[in-house]
């Protein structure tokens, strides 16, 4: 399975931020990995017009379940595809914990990417305190079962695992703890999905960065990577894209 590196500017970049996606075009001809980007929503169909013609996907961040309405500052996924967009990171642990994003809200999202004809990029993850109390597996399943919709198939579906203790802190989970989560994930996916289940791509997220990416792509069942803060710059990002050949 092709690995897929997804970079998360969350909220960073200004228009001088775009140098960055035109650094990266060198790679796509030689990566082995298929590249996304995912600017804030001001940036989308900038970050389109500039990545034309490369092997790198753009994606925004979020977007409404509802296709129009009286939704002051909300974006819908008909929106994004409009200008472009091709996938949409749903369910993040910063959206879940500031926003209280519930699982049935993530699902409903993902629904209406799919509606859109776009990639879902499905997230989830434990606290320091649910790992420690041994509820990691748990967690993640049932966050996992209740945030997919029906709609979902392994060609419009990614789910990124990202540990919400190691999200911009340094810390990351052992090997054998990735490895354990995604495991338990695939056999989740493949008991929803069937046979669509196992062609479900699984990122890993947390700390990712040039210098553990080699040794984290190596484990069974990550299918690539949700990079944060090492996505903003082309040099640090590259090494990451690098690193899944």
């Amino acid at each position: 399975m092709k690995k897929l590196i997804v970079g998360n500017w969350k909220m960073n970049g200004l228009a001088s931020s775009l140098a960055e996606i035109e650094a990266l075009k060198g790679l796509t001809g030689e990566a082995a990995c298929d590249i996304v980007v995912c600017p804030p929503f001001t940036l989308v169909e900038k970050a389109v017009e500039r990545a034309r013609g490369s092997g790198i996907a753009i994606g925004a961040q979020d977007c409404h379940a509802q296709t129009s309405g009286a939704y002051t500052g909300d974006v819908s996924a008909e929106m994004l595809a409009e200008i472009g967009a091709r996938f949409v990171i749903l369910g993040h642990s910063e959206r879940r914990s500031a926003y209280k994003e519930m699982d049935a809200v993530v699902a409903g999202k993902a629904a209406a990417v799919h509606g859109a004809g776009l990639v879902s990029i499905i997230c989830v993850g434990e606290t320091r305190e649910e790992r420690d109390e041994g509820r990691a597996i748990k967690v993640v399943r049932a966050q996992l079962e209740a945030s997919i919709p029906n709609t979902a198939t392994s060609s419009n579906t990614t789910i990124a695992y990202e540990p919400v203790w190691a999200i911009g802190t340094g810390l990351v989970p052992t090997l054998e703890q990735i490895e354990e989560i995604h495991s338990s994930i695939r056999q989740a996916l493949e008991k929803r999905l069937g046979e669509n289940g196992q062609g479900v791509r699984i990122l890993y997220g947390g700390s990712v960065k040039a210098s553990n990416a080699k040794a984290i792509f190596g484990v069974s069942n990550v299918d690539g990577a949700l990079v944060g803060g090492a996505s903003l710059k082309a040099s640090e990002f590259a090494g990451i894209i690098t690193a899944a050949a």
